[in-house]
């Protein structure tokens, strides 16, 4: 052996790289046909490495704590979102299938009780004193137009000369008959230069109800704006009064008059004698206290509407003989759909015919 000769371990015979020479293995993993895959970082936040089975030989990336805590937010946002579309579709859902229901003003079924009814319609409500050779009366009336216009009953002006009308305020007015229906016991006034005055609303008798709460104003014995409350007792009550002029002037009268009751009968019970001359009407009965000068006056409902026109109290017959006649509960109005079916009629000067059953 030459000292040419190399020692052995003195050099390793380089290799050519991915197997260049025929005969010897590649150390090296032949290169990839296509280009490697590049890492893909999702929305939130976590990158994602392509799998090993490529031969790339790289292992996939843990996400970090707060790429974690950012994926499960996302998570639960999800979920909420889902559960707040899910309850909104279903709200939905269930709005198209129920039934509104209608929430009703408190104040446009009660405007407070009885002093607020008071307060609200005494304004519409006056006093009247018709006047006749025969002596003084005084009755009630309800204003229906601001121009004037005052229903009553036609018991309390007929055969009056005069009328003068006080209101509320104290004030007085003269007034002139403009219609009478002696068979409805109706009469429309009107005040003469009248204007601004406040009416009241008429209301709607035909749905009255039995037990229903009702306030009564008017003016008995002279007391003007007398108030009283009670409930509706019946409806359709028969009760017939007297057409003759001459038991008009009766209610409330003064000194040197009548004996301060209207004449009336209902149910086979008299309260006076009504003569031969009579008519029927059908009536609402409360147990609100009338007295002799609430006629006319109005019978009101909760929500402050005129529902009956007070014509008629019943006092027993030990009341009748004495000077202490007073209310026993026992009061009728004219509902006010009659009163409105009849105002055409009153306006265009009223009669004697239509609307009750008239007796001579």
């Amino acid at each position: 052996m030459t000292e040419n000769t190399p020692r052995s371990g003195d050099y390793e015979p380089q290799q050519p790289p991915y197997g260049a020479w025929s005969g010897y293995p590649a150390p090296y993993p032949a290169p990839p046909a296509q280009a490697p895959q590049e890492p893909v970082t999702t929305p939130s936040g976590v990158t994602v490495w392509p799998g090993s089975g490529d031969g790339s030989g790289r292992r996939r990336r843990r996400p970090s704590k707060s790429a974690l805590l950012i994926a499960a937010v996302a998570v639960v946002s999800a979920l909420v979102g889902g559960g707040t579309a899910a309850l909104v579709t279903d709200a939905s859902q269930k709005s198209d299938s129920s039934t509104t229901t209608t929430v009703v003003n408190a104040t446009s079924s009660k405007v407070g009780g009885v002093s607020a009814v008071a307060t609200a319609v005494s304004p519409s409500i006056v006093e009247i004193s018709a006047n006749s050779n025969s002596g003084q009366s005084t009755g009630s009336g309800v204003i229906i137009t601001s121009g004037g216009e005052i229903i009553t009953n036609n018991h309390v002006i007929a055969g009056a000369d005069t009328i003068k009308v006080t209101f509320s305020d104290g004030s007085k007015k003269s007034a002139t008959v403009v219609g009478t229906d002696k068979n409805k016991d109706l009469a429309l006034i009107k005040v003469e230069g009248a204007s601004g005055l406040k009416a009241a609303t008429l209301g709607d008798s035909s749905g009255v109800r039995v037990g229903d709460q009702v306030v009564a104003i008017g003016s008995p014995e002279g007391l003007t704006g007398t108030v009283t409350s009670g409930i509706v007792s019946a409806l359709d009550r028969d009760v017939t009064v007297s057409t003759d002029e001459s038991q008009g002037q009766g209610q409330g009268q003064g000194p040197g008059g009548g004996s301060g009751e209207w004449p009336f009968e209902f149910g086979g019970r008299y309260n006076g004698d009504v003569g031969s001359s009579t008519t029927t009407y059908k009536a609402i009965q409360t147990d609100a206290s009338l007295n002799p000068g609430n006629s006319g006056g109005a019978l009101i409902n909760m929500r402050g509407q005129i529902i009956g026109i007070n014509s008629a109290m019943y006092s027993s017959a030990a009341q009748q003989s004495s000077s202490s006649a007073g209310s026993i509960g026992l009061g009728f109005s004219i509902p006010v759909d009659t009163v409105k079916a009849d105002l055409d009629n009153l306006r265009s000067g009223g009669s004697d015919s239509g609307g009750g059953t008239s007796n001579s």
